[in-house]
């Protein structure tokens, strides 16, 4: 890993075991951090929230570097492993350096990867690693392999937030791709009641890309549900449509609050 900005640190201790890797890189990652900038995480998240501190774009690129030496020297098992300790932390970056090591290998897994990752929606404490897990490593497969979105229906029955947030969020990648039409409505009607902010985020999120990509039969939808869609879901789901049409949408008095 390196420290923020670019500053050198020492490279993982590839020879060792996939606990003495992550523990290496832990360390990296507290030595390279800002305590100014961790402040100001805490203070975005509100809840309590571990951070070192790092930018995003200088945590993937030391994500980048490692994983590169790592595969190199022990292969694509042992960085997975590597990953699952890390994110098995408490500490923000090193839940997101675990899916920088990993992001876009999705064609490189299968199922006993989808269930390590999935495992890993148990260890969620707080919306960032959540969309990191979710949107960069889980969604990607079910776009590989689309079968596995009956992970997702299974999800979105939890009593977990997180869980029902990741039914939403696993969809994002397809719809962007113009998949998964039939299963967002479906996902959609099963968490239209739900009460979590979290959750109505997300399908907010969800339904927002599908009718960027796909308006043509997303806007009829929203005009199905509108009169029972709670206002968060719907201002979310409009926000890239034309005025016009999201006035439309959005102009409905029994709209859920």
């Amino acid at each position: 890993m390196r420290a923020r900005g670019d500053k050198p640190a020492h490279s993982p201790n590839v020879a060792g075991t996939p606990t003495a890797v992550a523990q290496h890189i832990q360390r990296a990652l507290k030595d390279g951090g800002s305590a100014e900038h961790a402040a100001g995480v805490q203070w975005f998240f509100k809840d309590d929230i571990k951070s070192h501190g790092w930018y995003t774009a200088d945590l993937r690129r030391a994500a980048v570097r490692s994983r590169r030496e790592i595969r190199k020297e022990h292969g694509l098992d042992f960085l997975t492993e590597v990953a699952d300790e890390l994110f098995a932390g408490s500490v923000l970056e090193e839940k997101v350096a675990a899916v920088f090591l990993l992001e876009t290998l999705d064609r490189e897994f299968g199922d006993d990867e989808f269930k390590l990752f999935e495992s890993w929606l148990d260890r969620i404490s707080s919306w960032a690693d959540h969309d990191a897990l979710v949107h960069s490593l889980i969604a990607p497969m079910i776009v590989v392999k689309p079968a596995r979105t009956k992970s997702v229906f299974r999800w979105a029955k939890s009593k977990n937030r997180w869980h029902r947030r990741a039914a939403c969020v696993a969809l994002i990648r397809g719809t962007r791709a113009q998949m998964f039409f039939p299963e967002i409505t479906k996902l959609s009607h099963s968490l239209l009641a739900d009460k979590d902010d979290m959750v109505q985020k997300g399908l907010g999120w969800l339904l927002r890309e599908t009718a960027k990509f796909d308006a043509k039969r997303t806007v009829p939808y929203l005009m199905k549900i509108r009169a029972r869609a709670p206002r968060l879901v719907l201002r979310t789901a409009c926000e890239t449509l034309p005025a016009s049409v999201k006035k439309r949408v959005l102009a409905v008095k029994n709209c859920t609050r």
